[in-house]
């Protein structure tokens, strides 16, 4: 039986919503240990640190709003969503990675977009050293030992690894976004080392074999100048290598190929010859153009006046480009008619357009002869004409040398007197002792030589010739009176008239044994001598004084008396045929 008054009977069960109703307080605190419980999951769900997909729900002036799952948001700072010029680069509804940083002092979850981006690259760096992976980087600027590049964070780029070959110009990678190869990393270093050098090898190897392909004798090619030697340019084809030899550069002169080209230039050229085995190409530059030296003579004829280009100035002379390729040599010789030139750069400068007269051409060896002095009339055929041989002129001492005092006849002409031509009778040891620079002068024309540009003055030869005299008014036997004027080892010079001296040879000086002439004489003395000889071309006078000398007596006569007399009776007959001797030669003279 059951009792239906009894007080423990079971009751209906209450639904939730009659509990709600009947105690709204322990409701509430229900739903607040849930919504505790379910933000507390979705905290467990990331742990700071990781990267999370998350969902702009957002923006704010200094924040944006992100929604990272289980309910859950967070911001991220607004700076870090903003370009260069203040413009927010994300929207409402856009999907990011965000990094979970921390939570700020009100207990909000800070996010960050920019450690999300480098924890990434990071996971990006290792993958690419750990299976050889190419990232792409934009190289920033030049640092010490190599590079620095932007792959997302800086990283170092060796000089060693940009190329390879050497690279001594680093700058101008600067600004270029490049393949990379990721050598090594230290994370928590925050260091990055990068190479560029096997992309390069691998490009190089590329367009080698593809030059190797297309490459042939004849084609032209372009390449960029990679070195400049004495003896060539070494041009870089793409790969492989082409050597310009110098002189293969011009059809005219090259002295140095560093004055024509840069490294780094680009340049075509044209193949000349092709070794794929030992992988060497020749090539030509001046090929590209006609051989202008095959009809050279035709163009350039001798005697024609051409208009040129210095191109070179040396100490012998100036270079004149007459076209590309053409060149002519005014000898120093050959620049003025009168003036002296000590050096060609006094006169003219590279770049200077001048005329000139062609005077030889040598297609053969590539040579023209030119000359600037051509150009104007010859002045030294006008100075023949103007004065003839036997003219008398006058001028100023310019200059005067140990063989000659050269004095000023014309503007810029000057005529010499020779040593020899300056006096009939005295010795000229030196032009200084008779003339002094300025110096007024009178001379006597005495040859122009135009192709030697030679112009010859005398003066002893305004007054006549004292030698030509001599021979008729002083004959071989005729005693003459003078002063010793000098002593030699040979002899005593004697002054028989002004200016006029004659030689006593020592064994002319005494009858006596004589060692030295001093012995007898003294300079000034005045002597007296027989005239043995004279000879005007050579203007030498022999003379003689023993023979003013008297005959010694003869010793008492004995037999000694008999060997003396034979002796001086030899002696006698040899004077005598002495005297006959130098009388035929007289005779003969």
């Amino acid at each position: 039986m059951v009792n239906n008054n009894n007080t423990n009977s079971i009751k209906p069960q209450e639904s939730d919503e009659q509990i709600s109703s009947q105690n709204p307080s322990s409701s509430i605190k229900e739903e607040e240990m849930n919504f505790k419980e379910l933000y507390e999951q979705s905290l467990n769900q990331f742990q700071y640190g990781d990267i999370a997909k998350g969902k702009v729900v957002q923006i704010k002036d200094d924040r944006v709003m992100v929604d990272v799952g289980w309910k859950t948001e967070g911001f991220i700072p607004i700076d870090e969503v903003k370009d260069a010029g203040g413009n927010v680069l994300v929207s409402v509804g856009d999907a990011i990675d965000v990094f979970m940083d921390r939570r700020d002092s009100e207990g909000n979850l800070v996010l960050s977009r920019d450690k999300a981006s480098k924890v990434k690259i990071w996971d990006d760096i290792k993958n690419a050293c750990d299976n050889d992976l190419i990232v792409k980087g934009v190289v920033v600027e030049k640092v010490k030992g190599g590079l620095s590049v932007d792959i997302g964070i800086v990283a170092f780029l060796p000089g060693s690894q940009v190329d390879v070959r050497p690279v001594r110009d680093l700058d101008k990678f600067v600004g270029q976004t490049l393949d990379f190869k990721v050598l090594k990393y230290d994370r928590k270093r925050n260091n990055v080392v990068l190479s560029h050098r096997s992309i390069a090898a691998q490009e190089r190897e590329a367009e080698k074999q593809d030059i190797l392909k297309n490459i042939q004798e004849g084609i032209i090619v372009e390449g960029v100048i990679k070195n400049i030697t004495d003896y060539g340019v070494f041009i870089d084809l793409g790969g492989i290598d082409g050597l310009l030899h110098v002189t293969d550069i011009s059809w005219g002169r090259i002295v140095k190929p560093s004055d024509v080209f840069q490294k780094g230039e680009k340049i075509q050229t044209k193949v000349l010859s092709f070794d794929p085995e030992k992988e060497r190409v020749s090539l030509g530059l001046k090929q590209l153009i006609d051989n202008p030296w095959e009809k050279i003579s035709d163009k350039y004829p001798v005697g024609a006046l051409v208009e040129g280009k210095v191109v070179n100035v040396t100490d012998y002379g100036v270079f004149v480009e007459l076209e590309p390729g053409v060149e002519g040599l005014v000898h120093i010789s050959e620049m003025y008619w009168t003036r002296e030139i000590k050096h060609p750069s006094k006169v003219l400068n590279v770049g200077d357009v001048i005329q000139v007269v062609v005077l030889e051409v040598n297609s053969q060896n590539k040579r023209i002869s030119l000359s600037i002095k051509q150009t104007k009339p010859n002045p030294w055929e006008a100075l023949k004409e103007k004065y003839p041989v036997g003219t008398v002129v006058h001028g100023v001492v310019r200059n005067i040398t140990n063989f000659g005092v050269f004095v000023g006849i014309e503007d810029n002409i000057d005529g010499l007197i020779h040593v020899s031509d300056i006096s009939w009778k005295h010795r000229v040891n030196h032009p200084s002792e008779f003339f002094k620079k300025g110096q007024e002068v009178e001379a006597v024309v005495l040859n122009i030589d135009v192709d030697n540009e030679k112009f010859s003055l005398g003066i002893k030869q305004i007054e006549k010739n004292p030698w030509d005299e001599l021979s008729h008014k002083y004959t071989p036997g005729s005693v003459v009176t003078g002063k010793i004027t000098n002593f030699t080892d040979f002899g005593i010079f004697m002054e028989i008239e002004d200016g006029i001296e004659g030689l006593v040879h020592i064994s002319e000086i005494s009858q006596k044994r004589v060692k030295t002439s001093s012995e007898l004489y003294a300079i000034g003395d005045t002597v007296s001598a027989v005239i043995k000889s004279i000879d005007p071309k050579s203007k030498k006078i022999r003379l003689s004084i023993k023979e003013m000398e008297a005959p010694a007596p003869a010793p008492p006569s004995s037999h000694n008396q008999y060997l003396n007399n034979t002796e001086n009776v030899g002696s006698n007959l040899s004077q005598a045929l002495a005297d006959v001797k130098i009388s035929t030669q007289n005779k003969g003279e």
